[in-house]
């Protein structure tokens, strides 16, 4: 496998490179740009590194007419823009003193300490802008192998943030390609219930990223035998088989959908489960609706429907509901073939808009009330019963 770095060819990642030029050597990328770089990824944040504090990396980055955004400057952090392409540049740093959810740091000169204080092997590559890759900790081999490892002891790793329980999984989803590394595993399993104690806000984002990999079910299956999805969920997790055949059948990747398999296996009542959920998450409205829906209206849906009983139901519950209560039903029923013409006429078939509208009853002399609403709900009937082919004019020779 090459590696391929076209992000060092942007314009205004030669225009940061140029701006560091008064400092030789005090620059180098780091990290997914890296990683993803060495596996022919496609690259769309380039993070970098620096021996320059903070103030100083402002003052060169102005001095090059550059804008920059101190964004975590505490931490070591600022933002350089350039043509509205943000790279974040910290200063190397290390751990004072860690309590599982914030470090403390103090700014060092020392890459490979920088290096030691970064979670996984694949995350601690270092990259200059001519191109020479420093790494420290077997990164490359690992990103290549497909093998998500902690940086030294897995377990001390761990509890200097709990977050990485969530991330090693989420790593192993979009970069694993082999059994999962033991030691990172068994330490993950152990401190499994300190997620508790992680934001919700913190906890969805990591799901969410991990639930967006093509083939998350193998990772989900880890972390329900060792006992960290349901601390994650904040219910008893189960469904994985079911995440497994609809991530077989789908072509693009929806996590709301597996959210939803995930419910609908859950011990008691899916309704119970998403509530714990949502204050598990923080979860938005609009997920929270999604998944609300998809609840509500799961068993509207059946393999023996009629097209005319498809048509209305895509029409009343829209295209994007109606899909996924068919993806959903196909991956939890042994019957997953019947779905597949359903899946395809909610592809093809264009619910049409209904041609009549109560100012068209009004005009033709009914009054207003309730029975106007009455004869326009009759009338949608018999329009949906002609297969949609009924014209207004039509429909208004039947009042």
């Amino acid at each position: 496998m090459t590696a391929t770095f076209d992000w060092l060819a942007w314009p205004q990642t030669k225009r940061l490179v140029e701006a560091f030029g008064a400092a030789p050597g005090s620059l180098r990328f780091v990290g997914g740009c890296v990683r993803d770089g060495l596996l022919d990824r496609q690259v769309t944040d380039v993070d970098c590194a620096t021996i320059l504090a903070p103030n100083d990396v402002i003052t060169l980055l102005q001095r090059a007419d550059i804008n920059v955004i101190p964004t975590g400057i505490d931490h070591g952090t600022v933002t350089a823009v350039i043509g509205a392409k943000p790279f974040e540049i910290t200063t190397l740093r290390k751990d004072v003193a860690t309590d599982g959810r914030h470090a403390q740091v103090a700014f060092t000169d020392d890459w490979k300490q920088d290096a030691a204080r970064r979670d996984f092997t694949m995350n601690a590559l270092y990259l200059t802008p001519q191109g020479e890759l420093f790494d420290y900790f077997g990164g490359e081999t690992d990103a290549r192998s497909g093998v998500v490892k902690f940086i030294g002891d897995a377990r001390a790793r761990v509890q200097e943030d709990y977050l990485r329980i969530l991330r090693f999984y989420r790593f192993s989803a979009h970069y694993g390609k082999a059994a999962p590394d033991a030691q990172a595993l068994a330490a993950c399993e152990h401190y499994a219930a300190r997620i508790e104690g992680l934001s919700g806000e913190r906890v969805q984002h990591e799901l969410r990223k991990l639930l967006a990999a093509a083939h998350s079910h193998r990772v989900l299956a880890w972390m329900q035998q060792g006992g960290v999805l349901a601390y994650a969920l904040g219910f008893p997790g189960g469904g994985v088989e079911a995440v497994a055949a609809l991530e077989q059948a789908q072509t693009a990747i929806d996590p709301v959908q597996k959210l939803a398999l995930l419910l609908l296996a859950s011990a008691g009542k899916p309704d119970d489960a998403l509530s714990a959920l949502r204050k598990r998450l923080a979860m938005p409205n609009a997920m929270f609706d999604s998944l609300r829906q998809m609840l509500s209206h799961y068993d509207d849906v059946r393999a023996d429907m009629a097209v005319a009983e498809q048509k209305k139901l895509l029409r009343k519950l829209g295209k994007y509901l109606y899909v996924s209560l068919l993806l959903l039903h196909q991956a939890r029923e042994t019957s997953a073939s019947a779905y597949a013409p359903m899946l395809a006429l909610a592809q093809q078939w264009q619910p049409p808009q209904f041609p009549l509208r109560g100012d068209d009853l009004l005009a033709a002399g009914l009054p207003a009330g309730k029975a106007l609403g009455e004869e326009l709900r009759r009338l949608e009937t018999l329009w949906e019963a002609s297969d949609y082919t009924l014209s207004k004019e039509a429909l208004l020779a039947k009042l």
